[in-house]
């Protein structure tokens, strides 16, 4: 797959990375370099990489996310994991795969609200109401 296929924008104050379906080995490979480069170039909170899209994962998708993961923690920031489909967290734990210290969010918003603190903030909003 083309490089040009993965998407990554700066949104609140958190990059967001989205993945094509298909991401090779290449892609995914240069995704790691893209995204350190952008966390020196824009200082975010943290990286949602949102793989709602990918149909299939092996251990080289899943290792490549986990050090990603451990070098934007080096770097200060933390990974959310978005979006993960149900047939691929299904392969996932039946091959053993592990994503290392990045989290996981059921989608891109609650990701975003994750890594800004958006939730803690509409839920002590939402206890004031009574």
């Amino acid at each position: 797959m083309a490089e040009r296929e993965v998407s990554i924008v700066k949104v609140r104050d958190v990059l967001l990375v989205t993945l094509p379906s298909s991401p090779g080995d290449r892609t995914i490979g240069n995704l790691q370099d893209r995204v350190l480069g952008k966390m020196q170039e824009t200082d975010p909170a943290g990286v949602v990489i949102d793989v709602s899209l990918v149909e299939t994962v092996d251990s080289f998708f899943a290792r490549t996310m986990e050090e990603t993961a451990q070098m934007i923690a080096l770097m200060g920031g933390r990974t959310v994991i978005a979006g993960i489909p149900p047939a691929v967290a299904v392969t996932a734990t039946e091959l053993g795969l592990d994503f290392g210290q990045a989290e996981s969010a059921l989608d891109v918003e609650r990701a975003l609200d994750l890594l800004t603190g958006a939730s803690e903030v509409k839920k002590s909003s939402d206890e004031g109401e009574d």
